[in-house]
């Protein structure tokens, strides 16, 4: 978009004013989450047995929009950080929209595994999200036949692929394989939903 004054790209359509702009939305995501981490040690925990995600109980659907903002304890919460930096940023270099969306649909979907096929265990954390923006990050080349995308797409999944077998049940007791699955399921969802319009079209 252009500034109808100057002609020039408004600061906030720019790499950098979106670089600018990741960095804060991230950083102020992760502040959220440490402020309510403090808290919650503070309080023994106890937020987590109220506010966290306690599978096919009616009441349990509206802890699907609280349960990824609550952590096990510290360590749980600082093993999620750079992930979460490094995928939102990298995701928000597309802009808000593509962030915020993709963001939606993996905490939405991961909360609605869990609810789902969770076991009796009350979940939390933030590592359905993490899927997702990993998950978006890794078709959305493909969607847009984008060839930067897909390069980023293999650096990516070079480098974390790993982490995708937090998608099976039978990595670690302790994880909720759920929430990885359902995070990821919304992070493809959000990669189709925000694919290139060009992408979609072949000429005759």
């Amino acid at each position: 978009m252009l500034n109808s004054t100057s002609g020039r790209p408004r600061a906030g359509d720019t790499t950098a004013g979106r670089a600018r702009t990741g960095l804060l939305v991230v950083g102020s995501f992760l502040l959220v989450l440490y402020v309510i981490e403090i808290i919650n040690t503070l309080m023994q925990h106890s937020l987590n047995g109220v506010f966290g995600l306690r599978p096919r109980s009616l009441d349990g659907i509206l802890d699907i929009l609280t349960f990824p903002l609550l952590h096990a304890n510290l360590a749980h919460l600082f093993s999620n950080t750079l992930p979460l930096i490094i995928f939102g940023f990298l995701v928000l270099l597309s802009g808000l929209r593509v962030f915020f969306t993709t963001l939606a649909l993996s905490w939405l979907a991961s909360g609605a595994a869990v609810w789902l096929i969770g076991g009796l265990r009350v979940t939390v954390g933030a590592s359905g999200l993490v899927f997702g923006l990993l998950a978006f990050l890794l078709v959305r080349g493909f969607f847009n036949r984008n060839w930067w995308q897909i390069l980023l797409s293999v650096v990516l999944f070079l480098s974390y692929g790993g982490i995708l077998f937090g998608v099976l049940p039978t990595v670690a007791a302790f994880i909720s394989w759920q929430a990885h699955l359902g995070g990821a399921i919304g992070g493809v969802l959000a990669a189709l939903l925000l694919r290139s319009p060009r992408a979609g079209t072949r000429a005759n």
